[in-house]
C-alpha cells in the first residue's frame, strides 16, 4: 500500500519559535501543487472501514459504553499522525526562508492541520459533543501578518482536505477555519453542570515535531463524561519499538518500527498497535491490538523517572531527599534516583509511563493553572495501564474546575503519575518535602 506524500499548496509554511525573544517564525518552502486527487491505499482502507462502523477495536462494544466515540476517535487520531507525517516530510525538504511574527508559542502547520481534521472527523458521527482544544483561527485570520496568512490557511486546507475521509465535497478555507473554531477558546461555554465533551492537543511536543531527529510528539484526543475521562487515544509517530529503544535491532527494517497508537476505555484497559509495518507504510485498521501495562517497580530508589525539559531536579520535592543521575548504566544506592529528560511535552511522558518504559513522571506546576488538552487523555492512558494519576496533595485532577472553559486545570503544586504501587509512597514524601 503505497504512501501519499502530501503536497502543499505554494510557498508551504511551518511556524517555529526563535531567539531569545521567543517570536514565531513562519519557514515558507517551495511551491508544489495545490490538490492531489489520489489517496494512499491504506487512507481508503481507513475510510471504508470507519463509515461502516468497523474501525477494530480490541474490546466489544457490550464492555464499553462509549465503544462507538472511541472507534471514531482511534481513527481521527490515526488519519492526523498521517497527516503529522506527510506534513514534516515536505516541510523538512526543499529552501526554507524564514519571517518572522511577535509571539509567545510555537506552533506549526499541523498544529492547525489536526485541529481541522479531527474537528471534522468528529463532527461528522457526533454533532453534539463539543471540543476543547488548544488553538484557534484568530492568528490565521489576522490582516496584518506580513501578507502570509492567506498562504498559510492554503497549506493547512490541502493537508486536511488529503487526509479528511469525506471527500464528497471540496473544502473551502472557511471551512477550515470553522472546523479549528470549533475547539477554540469560544466556541462552547459550559457551566457548573455536568457535561459530555472531546479535549484535543493537536501535537504536544511541538519543538519535537518542529526538530529533524525523532524526538517524540503526541496527537491526543480524550472524551470527558460529567468530570470523568472515560476513553482516550494517544498517538506517537516516533514513538520506538521495544527493539530499537533497546537497541537490539539495527537492521532497515527496524528503521521502520516506528509509530504507536496506544487507546484506553473506562474498565477495558489501555491497549496500543503499531502505526507501521515493516516497509514503512501506515498499517490499517484491523491490524493486532497489545494490551499495555505499567511497569511493576515497587522500589523507589530502583524506579525511573521522568522530568519535563523545563524543569530540573532540584525543582521537585523529592531532591530534598535523592540525589538523581541520568546515567543509567552507573551504579545506584537508595538515595539516588534515575531521571530522564529525554522526551518532549507532557503527554508523551504519560504515555512512557503507561507503556511501562518509565515508572514515575513528576510534574511541578509553574504557574496556578496548566491546560487540560496536556493531562487529559493521559490520565486515562495510565489508569487503564495500572498507574494512578493525582496532584502533588494526592487528589484526583479536577477537570470541572474551570466551570465555563474547562480549558484548565488547577492541580496542587504539580502532578504525580506513577505506575501505582509507588505512588502512595511517593505523594507522602511529595507531602512532606513541598
Amino acid at each position: 500500500m503505497p504512501l501519499l506524500h502530501l503536497s502543499l499548496p505554494p510557498h508551504r509554511l511551518l511556524l517555529v519559535a526563535g531567539g531569545r525573544r521567543r517570536r514565531r517564525r513562519l519557514l515558507l518552502l517551495p511551491p508544489s501543487p495545490r490538490r492531489v486527487c489520489v489517496r494512499a491505499a491504506a487512507s481508503v482502507e481507513l475510510e471504508v472501514a470507519a463509515a461502516a462502523g468497523e474501525y477494530g477495536l480490541p474490546f466489544p462494544s457490550e464492555r464499553a459504553a462509549h465503544h462507538r466515540e472511541l472507534a471514531a476517535a482511534a481513527a481521527a487520531v490515526e488519519r492526523a499522525c498521517r497527516l503529522c507525517v506527510d506534513v514534516k516530510r515536505s516541510l523538512l525538504s526543499g529552501e526554507k526562508k524564514i519571517f518572522e511574527k511577535n509571539d509567545q508559542t510555537l506552533v506549526t502547520v499541523a498544529d492547525f492541520g489536526v485541529q481541522a481534521l479531527i474537528s471534522l472527523e468528529l463532527q461528522r458521527s457526533f454533532p453534539s459533543i463539543p471540543l476543547v482544544a488548544e488553538e484557534d483561527s484568530a492568528s490565521l485570520r489576522s490582516s496584518n501578518a506580513d501578507n502570509s496568512s492567506t498562504v498559510l490557511v492554503e497549506s493547512i486546507s490541502s493537508a486536511v482536505a488529503d487526509n479528511v475521509s469525506n471527500t464528497d465535497s471540496l473544502l473551502t478555507h472557511d471551512d477550515v477555519l470553522r472546523a479549528i473554531d470549533k475547539g477554540g477558546k469560544d466556541s462552547a461555554s459550559f457551566d457548573s453542570n455536568p457535561a459530555t465533551y472531546w479535549v484535543l492537543d493537536p501535537i504536544d511536543g511541538t519543538q519535537g515535531f518542529s526538530k529533524v531527529d525523532d524526538t517524540l510528539y503526541v496527537v491526543g484526543l480524550a472524551l470527558v463524561v460529567n468530570g470523568k475521562v472515560v476513553a482516550g487515544v494517544m498517538g506517537s509517530p516516533n514513538w520506538a519499538s521495544d527493539t530499537i529503544a533497546n537497541r537490539k535491532d539495527d537492521s532497515i527494517a527496524s528503521r521502520y518500527d516506528r509509530g504507536i497508537l496506544m487507546i484506553a476505555h473506562e474498565g477495558c484497559g489501555a491497549w496500543t498497535k503499531r502505526l507501521y509495518d515493516e516497509f514503512g507504510q501506515f498499517t490499517t485498521s484491523k491490524d493486532t491490538w497489545n494490551r499495555c501495562f505499567v511497569d511493576s517497580c515497587s522500589v523507589v530508589h530502583k524506579a525511573r523517572y521522568c522530568l519535563s525539559d523545563n524543569q530540573t531536579w532540584n525543582m521537585i520535592p523529592l531532591s530534598v531527599v535523592f540525589n538523581s543521575t541520568t546515567d543509567e548504566s552507573k551504579p545506584r544506592d537508595e538515595n539516588e534516583l534515575l531521571t530522564s529528560y529525554v522526551f518532549s511535552g507532557s503527554l508523551c511522558k504519560y504515555l512512557t509511563v503507561a507503556y511501562g518504559r518509565a515508572s514515575v513522571f513528576v510534574l511541578k506546576a509553574r504557574t496556578k493553572s496548566l491546560k487540560s488538552w496536556d493531562h487529559t487523555v493521559g490520565v486515562i492512558c495510565v489508569q487503564e495501564a495500572g498507574g494512578q494519576v493525582t496532584d502533588w496533595r494526592g487528589e484526583p485532577l479536577d477537570l470541572e474546575a474551570d466551570l465555563t472553559g474547562r480549558r484548565d486545570i488547577y492541580p496542587h503544586g504539580g502532578i504525580l503519575i506513577t505506575n501505582g504501587v509507588l505512588h502512595n509512597k511517593l505523594a507522602e514524601l511529595i507531602k512532606a518535602n513541598y
